[in-house]
């Protein structure tokens, strides 16, 4: 594991403590050597993580729609900062660079990454390791959630196991690191093609 790719909210929330938590997150992947790909915004949780991380030493990608960039919405301090055409090439093209995946508090914007990312791995596009980090309680709804559409036979419970939950940044990054890539094969031109 390389490059964790981070998802998490364009805005900080109401709780101080998930910015600290953003803030915390960035720290340790620098710390361990991590390359964090993100969202590239300056912005909310986004913005906190991605200085953090920098501020620490660490190496941060950047990757966003250019209509994005052109509301100045761009971190331009990023180590590599990728403009793209478009939402739906810039989840692509971070889930091409990432190892694992990490999602954050967050808005739908956050929903939809997380999501997608879960779909991929349950059709088998690929097999790297996904993490919730469960910052006061933020996921317990979702969780109970899920279980329930397990439960109805919309998804089955081993798809649900590629799911790593912590509350605590150096476990999840632990459980990540040890959890071996399921088969799958990362077929980023097929998904490129379609969108």
């Amino acid at each position: 594991m390389k490059k964790v790719a981070v998802f998490c909210g364009a805005r900080s929330g109401h709780d101080p403590v998930h910015a600290e938590a953003a803030r915390a997150l960035g720290r340790e992947l620098a710390a361990r050597g991590l390359t964090l790909v993100y969202g590239g915004g300056n912005v909310g949780l986004m913005g906190e993580v991605a200085s953090a991380a920098l501020d620490a030493g660490g190496e941060v990608i950047g990757v966003i729609p250019q209509f994005m960039a052109l509301r100045e919405l761009a971190y331009a301090a990023c180590t590599d900062l990728i403009v793209v055409d478009s939402m739906h090439t810039r989840k692509a093209k971070m889930a091409e660079l990432a190892d694992a995946f990490i999602a954050l508090p967050g808005g739908l914007g956050t929903f939809d990454e997380l999501f997608e990312i879960l779909t991929w791995s349950q059709i088998g596009l690929h097999g790297k390791p996904i993490g919730l980090l469960n910052v006061a309680g933020f996921y317990d709804g979702l969780l109970v959630f899920l279980n329930q559409v397990a439960a109805n036979g919309f998804v089955r419970e081993a798809e649900l196991e590629a799911v790593q939950v912590s509350g605590d940044i150096p476990a999840l990054l632990d459980l990540l690191a040890n959890r071996p890539q399921r088969e799958g094969e990362w077929h980023y031109d097929s998904l490129r093609d379609r969108t």
